[in-house]
């Protein structure tokens, strides 16, 4: 078979085929009387094992050595092909984020791509001052870099550069709440943390109360709390059942007690919160430091129902939560409870 004929069966071109001809890839077996190159069945069979050892991303040094050296084996080199294609991966799919981040900003100029693509580099930056000095010019940004920020923030685990991005972001707009949740759904403890504490920081935006109400249903406890902390400061009562449950958990409870006592300045609040304490007081399941900590937390709670559960407190079999209980009531005999 001639080479044109080759070529086109294959769909090798005949100039590639007199470059494996050069490279010592494949030779025709013959000639024509005409001196044309003459393909054997043979050589259109390794033509086609070149074209497929091309496919995994071979060079035609190492296609040679497979199709020649009878001791080369696959295991070593398609081990390395795998490196070599997963940071290839890794490298265009970074460059993908940054000009997805970029197209976001939706610059209007050249100048304002350049001052994008310096702050992605900042905030990308390995030194915690340098992040935090991009973080802090970015509110300055025109326009800003939302989604990078989002992803700075969720990824960032220096408490002060992590401040500054949620400062920023505060002061961002719109379209933060959203991306923001989507760090809720993360499989990383961490990244949901960072989430929750970010929403909880905008307070201005309709948007992330929405979300964080939202949060108080999540299966997070760690997320839940900081929804609800948020929540409750802003005199939200849907917070309570969850401010409770911290409580009797012992996370963010003094905090959590510390809010239940501000959301009690509602004569009606006050006494459902009475209410649910001693409701958990008297579940049977309740251990011992749990109790204690309910008790204490009624002693930010104003109103005849938290006197109540009280004063059956004082009398209780546990003697820490009796003495409490007592104590407790005492301090509002007196008039200085919560000074």
């Amino acid at each position: 078979m001639l080479i044109g004929e080759v070529a086109r069966r294959s769909g090798v071109s005949a100039r590639m085929l007199r470059h494996y001809e050069s490279f010592g890839l494949v030779s025709p077996s013959g000639r024509t009387g005409s001196g044309y190159r003459e393909y054997a069945p043979g050589d259109i069979q390794r033509i086609f094992h070149i074209e497929s050892l091309r496919t995994l991303g071979l060079s035609l040094r190492e296609i040679q050595r497979a199709l020649d050296d009878p001791g080369f084996t696959p295991s070593a080199l398609v081990d390395d092909l795998i490196r070599q294609t997963r940071e290839r991966i890794a490298a265009e799919t970074e460059l993908l984020t940054r000009l997805r981040r970029i197209d976001a900003a939706d610059p209007t100029g050249w100048q304002e791509v350049l001052q994008a693509v310096a702050l992605l580099q900042a905030l990308e930056s390995k030194s915690a001052g340098t992040r935090q000095r991009a973080a802090l010019s970015s509110a300055d940004a025109d326009p800003v870099p939302v989604e990078a920020l989002v992803e700075a923030v969720l990824s960032e685990s220096e408490p002060n550069v992590a401040g500054a991005l949620r400062w920023a972001l505060a002061r961002a707009g719109d379209g933060v709440p959203a991306l923001l949740a989507e760090g809720l759904d993360s499989p990383v403890a961490a990244v949901r943390e960072r989430a929750v504490q970010t929403l909880a920081e905008i307070p201005e935006e309709p948007g992330a109360a929405v979300r964080l109400r939202d949060a108080l249903a999540h299966p997070d406890p760690v997320v839940r709390g900081h929804a609800a902390l948020a929540l409750g400061a802003r005199g939200e009562a849907g917070a309570v059942p969850t401010l409770v449950d911290m409580v009797v958990a012992g996370r963010n409870d003094t905090d959590a007690a510390d809010v239940l006592s501000v959301l009690a300045g509602d004569a009606a609040t006050a006494d459902r919160i009475a209410g649910l304490l001693a409701d958990r007081l008297a579940l049977d399941g309740t251990e011992a430091p749990a109790r204690g900590r309910l008790t204490q937390a009624l002693a930010g709670i104003p109103g005849a129902r938290a006197s109540r559960a009280l004063v059956e407190l004082s009398h209780d079999g546990d003697r820490a939560v009796a003495l409490t209980a007592t104590y407790l009531l005492r301090l509002r005999d007196s008039g200085t409870e919560g000074q």
